[in-house]
């Protein structure tokens, strides 16, 4: 992820003002806005169009180490628009255009429904595929991403060391919600009752840590 070219003029689905001028190093955001437009071409094949965004570099607001991007409802934003985060961990131009592939479907949906039924039927028509809290490029897809990732050139950023939680934490017993991530700790005296109903979304939260 590097150097930017542009054969074609089109419209873009980033704020002007924000891309490289001619022969000059991309700096994290103006790449990731140029993967914005190279990727808005793959959601208009398939009938959809990706709204106004803006992409940086930076930590999700939760908690959780495992979290490698996100995306925030235009409600949330003084601006009106989606803002996007790419997770520091990730260095890798593919991986990091994967990532942005999930949180672009999150922005054509305003982030209304989280993982659930509309949000899948969007990624699985442009080819995310698996576990939608963690849908990732399937083959086809995957193979349009690396030619992306080949025609913007490196990603300018050094991927960041993140700790990890310490096993005893990581043991805890806790549920999680898979549509919108939201966790409970679990007390060991209280988890042979089962999970607990997200308050969000009502649906059963998943088991994480040791249950036993």
């Amino acid at each position: 992820m590097r150097t930017l070219r542009h054969t074609t003029r089109r419209h873009s689905n980033v704020l002007k003002g924000s891309k490289a001028s001619v022969g000059t190093k991309p700096n994290r955001e103006q790449w990731l806005d140029e993967a914005v437009s190279e990727l808005s071409a793959i959601f208009k094949e398939r009938g959809y169009e990706v709204p106004p965004v803006r992409v940086s570099c930076g930590f999700a607001h939760t908690s959780s180490r495992s979290v490698i991007g996100q995306c925030w409802s235009t409600k949330s934003s003084d601006a009106a628009i989606n803002e996007i985060f790419i997770s520091p961990k990730l260095a890798d131009p593919v991986e990091v255009l994967d990532t942005l592939t999930h949180e672009l479907v999150h922005a054509v949906d305003n982030c209304e429904h989280k993982h659930g039924k509309e949000f899948k039927a969007i990624a699985q028509r442009i080819g995310l595929q698996g576990k939608m809290r963690e849908a990732s490029a399937g083959p086809a897809l995957k193979q349009k991403l690396t030619a992306i990732a080949l025609k913007l050139g490196n990603y300018p950023h050094a991927k960041l060391a993140v700790p990890v939680p310490s096993p005893s934490f990581r043991s805890r017993p806790r549920a999680v919600c898979e549509r919108c991530g939201f966790r409970v700790p679990m007390l060991k005296s209280w988890i042979h009752y089962g999970p607990p109903v997200c308050p969000m979304d009502q649906v059963l939260m998943e088991r994480q840590g040791d249950w036993d």
